[in-house]
């Protein structure tokens, strides 16, 4: 295979994974519920607090699953466990349109979404693109990761248009089937690993490839130091904030007087910036210290809650909270490889998703407790304030990167520089 053919096929592999996580779960289930709403609480009386708690349950639920299911993407392969999870989530999103007058099985549906769309997101798009590029790591997750802010701007205008159309029952069912229309030919036609990721031979890692580089860090390893629990800290009060802020920014928007439809549309810059937020960070990290962007991105939140809480110019809070959104779930990927390696990808990147879920499950529901109990949100976005500033300090705490991108050859070396590791072995 010529070089020019092995870097376009490569590309290709980051525009199959950009496409599916247009419909990720995060914009199909997270960035969605806040327009569920208030239709929710007319049909059945909810309150916000129990509504939020259900995305919380599903996030928690999937919290747990995500570890094994990047266990299994170390095993088997990407492309095989993704292909049946495409088809798993998008027919538990579609089973939400079926909930009863019933909280509790409302909560149950979430958390089946929760259980069995856990795959359906960043982690094996992430580990399959990170085993393809090395010293553009950053660019080539940004881009993948632009989809979800894609996903974030275009997907909540799909959901508000069949929730005006045709009920908040058949937006849930058109959901599940957009996901399954987008996700599982994305995969199928595109999403593939370089031979030497594959499940019989796994060990054989892009970062392992040069002598002079320590070997890929083992799970134990990883888990018994200082960096991971940093990096999870951090990761957990980020999700906290941006999350939080996300699934209530129609409804705190709507209280301050807009219609459903315009705060809707306002939800477009928080996709666009999210998307913007990947891109700019995704290029910046191959350039700059990736700690520096993180922590630089994590306080952008604390201007765009004192703007949103304002009133003063919701557009441009609405701006800085997608920017930082943009950039946490690029971190993990990023970060997991520069200091933990690629051998057990999966599952240390799945560990550490598993705190941003978490994270996404308690600031939605602090926000909904907080108006439900104070009538206010302010409480809530001040302390999530508080929450930004140490995620910053954590993430400067880390030091240097273990597993550094190697060094470019000399040009004429007759090497792709962009080609994993173990295609030049």
């Amino acid at each position: 295979m010529s070089q020019g053919t092995v870097f376009a096929s490569r590309w290709w592999i980051v525009f199959g994974a950009t496409l599916s996580m247009l419909v990720a779960q995060g914009p199909v289930i997270l960035y969605t519920l806040g327009l569920f709403i208030k239709p929710l609480n007319q049909e059945f009386g909810w309150d916000r607090a129990s509504i939020s708690a259900a995305g919380g349950i599903a996030a928690i639920c999937s919290a747990i699953t995500i570890p094994f299911v990047g266990s299994m993407m170390d095993r088997w392969g990407v492309r095989t466990v993704l292909l049946p999870v495409a088809v798993l989530c998008a027919s538990s999103v579609a089973l939400i349109a079926l909930t009863p007058k019933s909280i509790v099985v409302f909560m149950l549906l979430f958390a089946i979404t929760g259980v069995l769309g856990s795959g359906q997101g960043p982690l094996g798009y992430a580990k399959c693109v990170s085993a393809w590029f090395d010293d553009r790591r950053g660019l080539a997750l940004g881009i993948t990761m632009s989809g979800i802010g894609l996903g974030a701007a275009l997907i909540p205008q799909y959901t508000q248009f069949l929730i005006g159309n045709l009920g908040w029952r058949a937006a849930y069912a058109g959901l599940g089937l957009l996901t399954l229309m987008v996700a599982f030919p994305a995969v199928f036609l595109f999403i593939r690993e370089p031979k030497a990721k594959t499940a019989a031979d796994s060990v054989l890692a892009p970062s392992s490839a040069s002598e002079d580089r320590p070997p890929d860090l083992e799970v134990r390893e990883a888990l018994g130091g200082r960096r991971f629990w940093l990096i999870a800290s951090a990761l957990l009060l980020v999700s906290t904030v941006t999350q939080g802020l996300v699934v209530h920014t129609v409804p705190l928007l709507t209280d301050k007087g807009y219609s459903p439809e315009a705060a809707a549309t306002l939800m477009i810059a928080v996709g666009l910036s999210t998307m913007a937020g990947r891109l700019l960070s995704g290029y910046l990290v191959d350039r700059i210290f990736a700690p520096f962007v993180a922590a630089f991105f994590f306080l952008l939140p604390c201007l765009g809650i004192y703007l949103l809480d304002s009133a003063v110019s919701p557009v441009v809070g609405i701006i800085s909270l997608g920017l930082a959104s943009g950039t946490e779930i690029d971190m993990i990927g990023f970060l997991t490889s520069r200091y933990f390696g690629m051998k057990r990808f999966g599952q240390l990147y799945g560990y550490l998703f598993a705190s941003f879920v978490v994270g996404s499950a308690v600031g939605p529901y602090m926000m909904g407790l907080a108006f439900e109990r104070l009538h206010s949100y302010e409480p809530a976005l001040w302390t999530f304030c508080a929450f930004m500033l140490l995620a910053s300090g954590a993430i400067l705490s880390l030091g240097p990167y273990r597993y550094p991108a190697e060094e470019k050859p000399l040009v004429g070396s007759g090497r792709d520089v962009n080609a994993p590791a173990a295609e030049h072995a």
